[in-house]
């Protein structure tokens, strides 16, 4: 080992000699020259803090403010400076120098990295005249051992990485695996409850067909939805099996339809109240419910038509809103042929005739844009038109009681409160939504919204609280009596919000041009649920609720229902295509009708809906 001690010192003084760093001086030659541009005159280093003179030169500020207080001349061009505050930072090259540096400091960084002595060393050493054969040997087991320790240090990190992924993938199969087990135990005790009330069941009607599981809970559910006549049921055991097993085949269909969906609405309801044998039990009858009202309606059944258009050449009879009356006697149909039409539901579906006419007419001096009815004066209607005006009617003379003009713009809608008869709100494109009483001349209260507002619904069980939809893509809900801001901002939409409804005191929907409906509660910002299928991009399709099930229009002509716990939709009714005189050679691809009108007749399973082409129908869920 003595003969190698002097070649390894002899080499490593090569070494260092050739590693001495090289001094950064700006001096043309060294690897690092600085730009001439970016040198100060005075101390012909990088100029620091660039400052530029009356006649353009620029200098490091201390240089500059130094060579001033001394001789007030330019160093470069002897132009006289009156003042050394007569001097003014340079920007531009400020940023240039700035962006120099950092490239030479990155460029030094690589060079010193280049420098720093590596595998090439290790080439050097070995090929050394006086290294000799023991040297060698010694430096192969050096090197051997070496590589043993980096295979296995590389073998140990490998193996702990993967020690750490098995772990993780365990970790979270068996957090799956204890929800299959919490969920297949939830399960198992609902078949068991639904079990012993099939056996009930049994005992008291034997003859009924068995069904084997899992669908043996369907004639409990049809028991249970209230549906305990049938046509042709008439009471005799024979009826009752054959309407029995029609009514299972018919609801399990509609379940393997949508299964997906189910399971997702049954877990969430079972796993929130998964807690004990009491919350089990609501938690099956939340979702037997729902079960029972989501297979309850299998098609449309049409009860009659009306035309909202009187002139069979008018080619825009769009109808713009339909509302019922207090009692669901009559209801109005209003649209852009500046009518208001009222009809008395009852002679409506009971003549069968081609044309039904209305009990009463009246005629605006604008586009309708909305009508609603109060809930205390059977014969009060108010309506909204495009030229921003809020019209009071008697429904049944057709009289005008009273006129409302303070919106500046068009007025998409109106709504008069159930708990306060006397209060009616409107929304307007002027981004206001204005409240007013009956006995009043001029309104009372008025709410600032930032964009045009196209829908206001009072709380149904509140005389103090509204939701207003906006273009903002929002529904702002509002306590009157602090009108400055609101209780809640629903956010989620992502164009504006064309119409919302209550479907009770703590829900409600919205729609949107976006294609879509959302469910809210008043509780929280974030939606509950959103409604797909039905298309709306550019049109006022009409919203509607019965507290349960939501109805809307579409642009492709249709008539969308909802079940509030599902977020696919549960039927659909398609308008037909019918043209006028004019536009009798139309193609049906050039269609543009849409459902722009949906009203539910409350208390029933009756909807009533309307298209841009004026055609109503009257269609009852079966």
């Amino acid at each position: 080992m003595a003969g190698r001690t002097q070649p390894t010192s002899s080499s490593s003084l090569r070494r260092r000699k050739r590693w001495q760093p090289p001094v950064f001086n700006g001096v043309s030659g060294s690897y690092e020259d600085k730009d001439n541009d970016f040198l100060c005159p005075i101390c012909f280093d990088l100029i620091d803090e660039a400052h530029m003179t009356k006649c353009g030169h620029t200098f490091c500020y201390k240089c500059i403010k130094t060579c001033l207080e001394t001789a007030n001349r330019c160093p470069k061009c002897n132009f006289v400076i009156e003042s050394p505050d007569l001097i003014f930072p340079n920007f531009m090259l400020n940023e240039l120098i700035l962006k120099y540096r950092s490239r030479q400091d990155d460029k030094r960084i690589r060079l010193d990295q280049q420098n720093v002595p590596g595998s090439l060393d290790l080439a050097e050493l070995v090929m050394e005249e006086n290294i000799d054969l023991s040297d060698v040997n010694t430096l192969l087991e050096l090197l051997h051992s070496k590589k043993q320790q980096l295979e296995d240090d590389g073998r140990l990190a490998q193996n702990t990485i993967l020690k750490e992924f098995l772990v993780q993938v365990r970790q979270k199969k068996q957090e799956l695996l204890d929800q299959l087990n919490r969920e297949i135990n939830i399960l198992d005790e609902d078949v068991r409850t639904i079990d012993e009330r099939i056996k009930e069941h049994r005992q008291k009607y034997p003859y009924l067909p068995d069904h084997s599981v899992p669908n043996s809970f369907y004639p409990s559910i049809a028991s249970s939805s209230g549906q305990s006549s049938q046509d042709g049921f008439n009471g005799s055991k024979n009826s009752g099996k054959l309407w029995l097993q029609t009514s299972v085949a018919s609801r399990r269909k509609k379940v393997n339809q949508h299964f997906d969906d189910l399971q997702q609405c049954y877990f969430n309801i079972r796993n929130d109240e998964y807690s004990g044998d009491s919350d089990i039990v609501s938690g099956l009858e939340e979702f037997t419910e729902s079960l029972s009202k989501f297979t309850r309606f299998s098609s449309f059944r049409p009860l009659a038509t009306l035309g909202y258009a009187s002139d069979i050449y008018n080619s825009s009879s769009i109808v713009s809103s339909i509302e019922f009356d207090r009692d669901c006697d009559f209801f109005a149909i209003a649209g852009v042929t500046k009518k208001i039409k009222v009809f008395e539901y009852g002679t409506v579906i009971k003549d069968a005739v081609d044309i039904h006419y209305p009990v009463s007419e009246m005629t605006c001096n604008s586009k309708i844009s909305c009508v609603t009815w109060s809930a205390y004066h059977k014969n009060m209607l108010a309506s909204a038109d495009y030229e921003g005006a809020i019209t009071l009617w008697d429904a049944f003379t057709g009289q005008k009681s009273k006129i409302f003009q303070e919106h500046e713009k068009r007025c998409w809608s109106v709504d008069f409160n159930r708990m306060d008869p006397k209060l009616i709100a409107s929304g307007s494109d002027d981004a206001k939504v204005k409240l007013w009483t009956t006995n009043g001349e001029n309104s009372i209260t008025s709410l600032e919204a930032k964009a045009n507002v196209c829908c206001v619904k009072f709380n149904p069980d509140s005389r103090y609280h509204l939701a207003f939809g906006s273009a903002d893509h929002c529904v702002h809900y509002y306590d009157l009596r602090n009108p400055k801001q609101p209780v809640i901002v629903f956010r989620g939409h992502k164009k504006a919000v064309s119409y919302t409804k209550f479907l009770n005191h703590t829900e409600l929907v919205s729609a949107s041009t976006d294609s879509q409906l959302k469910l809210w509660t008043t509780s929280k910002s974030t939606s509950v649920r959103t409604f797909n299928g039905h298309i709306n991009e550019k049109n006022f399709v009409g919203l509607a609720t019965d507290g349960d099930y939501v109805a809307c229009g579409s642009e492709n002509n249709s008539l969308y229902i909802y079940y509030k716990g599902l977020s696919k939709q549960l039927l659909t009714y398609k308008f037909d295509t019918v043209r006028s005189v004019l536009e009798k050679d139309k193609k049906e691809d050039d269609s543009n009708e849409f459902v722009s009108a949906v009203a539910w007749r409350p208390g029933s399973n009756v909807v009533v809906a309307a298209n841009s082409q004026g055609t109503v129908k009257v269609l009852e869920l079966v």
